[in-house]
């Protein structure tokens, strides 16, 4: 809720009203999405280097402190380049809380010998989006600056459950019951395929996550719902996760990430087939409902290869999920400067996820004996 709800997600419903109110251009908002996300990927290089559990621990705390420090200073000026070094900041917190907080939660969920599942976890993604809408809805009245430092306060009270409820890690390579926490590398042509998944799933989400309330609020007839689809993209975000959990163990972790990108592609490109406001709430509930169960799935299984350190294969497929979105952002915010809309890059990062799809399936056909490995 606080690295990933307010010092990401709080970006996207503030941008159309720092368009109105503090000159924020779309050239530039796409900058600061793509520098957000070069501070992301510092984090996951971070998550993905360094092996000590006990250090990693102290850098999720820091993450945490940094995700409030980087929300209140959006509200303290209008320099861009102040703005720059807030989202390149808030970009590693949220690697801190998405990679390095999630591998010492699984870590400790194995040691205990529970199952090895992250639904109730990642549902703090959609809760957090929920609560950011809700501030950003009610404090309306607020100037922009003043909107950043309410939410910059409201994370000071998340982040004390945040740090005190998270168990500090143990080093022992034996679970309480005594068995041998052992890591089970994947093959090369599993990791190499996952690494395209991955890397397409990255299109397909920073595109809606960076501009989704832009694009409804860019719609003429649409104007005034962009926080109304944020809203909706929370609330399905949150039960999203445990539910694509059960799916899972229903279905088989391949299919379930299957059925995820086929969702997910269908969501993204729904605004750009129709200017109503059915279409644009279809495609944030869709877009809500998958995101969170395409990162839950794939970091849980990157996380079960290995438990010693489960931040280890997590860090660096978010290296591949996260070049896309150093890249998209900037593209996406030339393309609306030129075309007036954000059609064209809907259709791109749907046709990524697309992609994503036939790598899945070729996972099945080659690498399935991976997959049949977390289940021994």
């Amino acid at each position: 809720m606080v690295t990933l709800g307010i010092a990401r997600f709080a970006y996207t419903p503030m941008m159309p009203i720092m368009f109105e109110q503090a000159g924020l251009t779309k050239v530039w908002a796409g900058w600061l999405a793509t520098i957000n996300y070069l501070g992301y990927m510092s984090g996951a290089l971070t998550a993905t280097l360094v092996g000590s559990l006990l250090l990693k621990d102290r850098i999720y705390r820091a993450g945490l402190l940094l995700a409030v420090m980087t929300t209140l200073m959006m509200g303290l000026s209008d320099n861009p380049w102040l703005w720059a070094l807030s989202r390149f900041i808030a970009g590693f917190s949220t690697a801190s809380g998405l990679l390095i907080g999630s591998g010492l939660m699984l870590n400790w969920l194995l040691r205990h010998n529970h199952r090895g599942e992250m639904g109730i976890h990642f549902s703090g993604m959609g809760l957090g989006i929920v609560v950011v809408a809700l501030v950003v809805g009610f404090s309306e009245p607020l100037a922009w600056a003043q909107q950043w430092c309410l939410l910059g306060v409201l994370g000071m009270v998340f982040v004390i459950p945040a740090w005190r409820w998270l168990p500090r890690p143990e080093t022992s390579t034996m679970t309480h019951l005594g068995e041998a926490l052992q890591d089970r590398p994947p093959s090369r042509r599993f990791f190499w395929l996952m690494m395209l998944v991955y890397f397409c799933g990255g299109f397909g989400f920073v595109i809606s996550a960076t501009y989704i309330v832009a694009i409804v609020e860019n719609q003429p007839a649409l104007q005034g719902q962009g926080d109304l689809a944020f809203l909706l993209l929370g609330l399905c975000a949150v039960p999203a996760c445990i539910a694509w959990d059960l799916i899972s163990r229903k279905i088989g972790v391949l299919n379930a990430l299957f059925c995820a990108y086929l969702i997910h592609a269908l969501g993204i490109v729904l605004p750009a087939l129709a200017d109503s406001l059915l279409f644009a709430l279809l495609s944030a509930a869709l877009y809500g409902f998958t995101f969170v169960g395409i990162v839950s799935i794939v970091l849980t299984m990157a996380g079960r290869f290995y438990p010693t350190k489960p931040a280890k294969l997590m860090g660096t497929l978010t290296m591949s999920y996260g070049v896309p979105q150093i890249i998209a952002p900037t593209i996406a915010g030339y393309l609306a400067r030129e075309t007036g809309h954000y059609n064209g890059a809907l259709y791109m990062a749907s046709a990524f996820v697309v992609l994503g799809l036939v790598a899945v399936v070729a996972i099945k056909r080659w690498a399935a004996d991976d997959i049949r490995l977390l289940t021994d």
